[in-house]
């Protein structure tokens, strides 16, 4: 048996284990007086049960106790993990442990049943992925067969090899669209444009700042990793200090989203933050988004996003619960479209080219009284301590995008994603992804996460010119 990948030699399953062949059945049926049985109504299948009994050889009692205490640092859990017996390698349960094992101990070995239940009740191959559609070399293969006996939901990854405007995933019976195609009295136009993207693999083209908030300008960045971070805080002093540079975009902009990918590594000692300016031609600022730990002796992480040559405070978050941004890898973004403004942050869970985001947060402001309206012509970062207390002891900065947001006209159709990106589908989780990141409101109203059922299912890629698309997806099986 092995649990989350690991196995333990001192575990032996014995006779006597409980594998139905199938998740447990609750059939509603629905009787009408006078009349002979009844109509079913639905069928609902329960969680998967599966009894294991084990015995346990140990070198000795003491030793045994010991064995028990690692049994249960390996087989609890606080969510499902891959379970996959000796006998059926081929095939994946999702699994908890559940209720309690009493052990029968004699002298130094002890016997029981470990008892896990399935949430998800089916049972899954290994992970299969498919290239179904390849305008490079033209060797994708369009038929996906699921061997299981039972509906999979899959994930479509599409790496972009031109700019598109949409892109379809077509089954016999239902599609996904993300984005619209245009006709022939529409045209083709950039969308949201990129004007600046900085990996932090080099200081060039970074000048020097003029002004930070509470706090002075001093000491230096330098790269370490395509990252910046804080080569010296500078000289002695009472109060918030640490480097800051500024760089121009092209043009000043009225509508815009700034992104920052961060990682802030907190501590119980030492205090630091992480911020990003938004400044206008004069070197007023627009806004300030940072995220930081201002206590000295927990770990209490912040995010934080201010407006204006004043910096009025209007949102600051401690994640989803307080500590979800302590040792923090991910994003802040601002963005202003009119007098709408919205803060977010995310943590990041993977690399590229699909750099997923979770545990997203999110909140709107209104500018009613059009206060803040300043125009975006730099952006500046900052990287600071509290010298009196001492640095956290990782802050970096690993990369800054900024767009110019547009509105179009209604023969204008945006493209949505361009050569390089990567646009992912997640049937199974119902979220469409650009670069790791939702783009949910660019999902076509129709367009549906559908499944693949059992046996051969053809698909069709359009524009079929536009993407190498693979498919992932585990055959399931009831």
């Amino acid at each position: 048996m092995t649990f989350r990948g690991i196995r333990k030699d001192y575990i032996t399953i014995i006779r006597g284990r409980k594998r139905p062949p199938w998740a447990p059945l609750q059939r509603n049926i629905l009787t009408v007086p006078g009349l002979p049985g009844g109509y079913l109504t639905d069928t609902v299948t329960n969680p998967r049960q599966i009894e294991v009994p084990v015995l346990i050889k140990a070198n000795s009692f003491p030793d045994l106790q010991k064995l028990k205490e690692d049994l249960a640092g390996w087989l609890v859990t606080d969510t499902p993990q891959e379970l996959i017996f000796d006998d059926e390698p081929d095939r994946v349960y999702f699994a908890v442990v559940d209720e309690s094992l009493d052990l029968e101990e004699i002298v130094k070995w002890g016997h029981g049943i470990i008892r896990f239940i399935c949430p998800d009740p089916y049972k899954y191959g290994h992970l299969r992925t498919q290239t179904i559609n390849d305008p490079v070399s033209g060797e994708g293969n369009p038929i996906v067969n699921n061997e299981g006996t039972a509906e999979t939901y899959p994930v479509f990854t599409a790496y972009v090899k031109q700019p598109i405007t949409f892109l379809d995933i077509i089954a016999p019976d239902a599609y996904m669209r993300v984005g619209q195609p245009y006709t022939t009295d529409q045209t083709p136009v950039d969308g949201d444009v990129r004007v600046l993207k900085d990996n932090m693999s080099t200081l060039t083209g970074w000048g020097s700042a003029s002004a930070i908030d509470n706090g002075v300008i001093q000491g230096s960045f330098h790269v370490v990793s395509e990252t910046f971070q804080v080569q010296d805080y500078g000289p002695t002093y009472n109060g918030w200090a640490g480097p800051a540079l500024k760089k121009s975009v092209p043009n000043p902009i009225r509508d815009f989203q700034v992104k920052a990918l961060i990682d802030i590594t907190s501590s119980a000692n030492g205090v630091g933050r992480i911020e990003i300016y938004g400044l206008d031609a004069a070197n007023n600022f627009v806004f300030r988004m940072g995220i930081g730990d201002f206590s000295a002796k927990s770990k209490d992480v912040k995010a934080y996003w201010e407006l204006g040559p004043s910096t009025d405070s209007i949102f600051s978050t401690y994640g989803k619960k307080k500590g979800t941004l302590n040792d923090y890898y991910g994003i802040l973004v601002i963005q202003r479209k009119g007098n709408k403004w919205t803060f977010s942050t995310a943590r990041r869970t993977s690399y590229a080219p699909v750099a997923n985001y979770v545990d997203y947060v999110q909140s709107t402001y209104v500018d009613t009284k059009n206060k803040y309206t300043g125009q975006l012509a730099q952006i500046q970062i900052h990287i600071g301590t509290h010298l009196g207390y001492g640095p956290i002891s990782r802050m970096s900065i690993n990369h800054i995008e900024v767009f110019e947001l547009r509105d179009f006209a209604i023969n204008r159709i945006p493209y949505i994603a361009y050569p390089d990106d990567v646009l992912q589908f997640d049937h199974k989780n119902a979220v469409v992804y650009r670069n790791g990141e939702p783009i949910m409101s660019q999902k076509d109203f129709g367009a549906r996460f559908f499944p693949l059922g059992p046996g051969a299912t053809e698909l069709v890629v359009n524009p079929s010119d536009a993407a190498v698309v693979e498919v992932e997806y585990r055959p399931r099986y009831k």
